[in-house]
């Protein structure tokens, strides 16, 4: 889908729960209808009302959890469908809170074992693919599956190769892995059937820190490559200082 095509329908209010409502924004992933969900989440949060727990932004949908003791689910339906109607949030402007991140990273090696693989399956080598997933703009579509963990989207069709069939039981911190049009970036180590290319040293997951998660969706990442002494070198928190944070 592009800008151009015929858009989904307005977004469905569903119930999920006796303590959240599930705003739906189409049936699939893409960019527009993500943009949608990241432009309505941020509308939320910036007037988000009391008894409200979360918001959690997917890849089509923003589920809005609630303490029915505090807001009436009644209430907040009603909210969320005049929310919903309020705009047309397909052709929303990227949240004024998003970030541009330029992140480094190093393609190959001990840093991404998979990269020739992914080289013999996209019909290049190895450096053709670390040139083009560092030149790739892509956005944050959602956080899932780990603490941190950014789905990554989207990128050319020559990206479109199945994950493994099998699991990696450990990848760390940082990995770039990619399968299916998208990356993924892990903020802990994991195990997963994505294909691993290189590693970035910048930790997008901190327990300890008052905003633990630094990536959010709607966020744009951009990468570079660097060498192996360069990811040695590399200061998270000097980063993190520049990024104002």
């Amino acid at each position: 889908m592009n800008r151009g095509s015929r858009l989904p329908g307005p977004p469905v209010l569903k119930v999920s729960g006796d303590m959240g409502i599930l705003i739906e924004f189409g049936a699939t992933y893409d960019p527009v209808i993500n943009n949608a969900v990241t432009a309505f989440d941020a509308a939320l949060n910036a007037d988000l009302p009391l008894g409200v727990i979360e918001t959690v932004p997917s890849f089509r949908s923003v589920l809005v959890r609630f303490d029915p003791g505090i807001l009436a689910f009644e209430r907040l339906h009603r909210l969320m469908a005049d929310l919903a109607a309020s705009r047309d949030w397909y052709r929303a402007p990227p949240a004024a809170s998003r970030r541009v991140w330029d992140l480094p990273v190093v393609y190959g090696g001990e840093h991404g074992p998979d990269l020739a693989e992914v080289g013999d399956l996209m019909g290049l080598g190895a450096d053709a693919v670390a040139k083009a997933h560092a030149g790739a703009v892509l956005r944050v579509a959602m956080l899932g599956f780990s603490p941190g963990l950014a789905y990554l989207g989207q990128l050319p069709e020559a990206w479109d190769f199945p994950r493994r069939t099998t699991i990696a039981p450990r990848v760390p911190a940082g990995a770039i892995l990619v399968a299916v049009r998208q990356s993924v970036l892990p903020g802990t180590d994991i195990p997963t059937g994505w294909r691993w290319i290189g590693q970035t040293p910048f930790r997008s997951f901190d327990v300890n820190a008052a905003q633990p998660f630094r990536l959010t969706p709607g966020d744009e990442v951009r990468f570079h490559a660097i060498d192996a002494a360069g990811f040695a070198r590399f200061d998270n928190a000097a980063f993190l200082k520049g990024q104002g944070l």
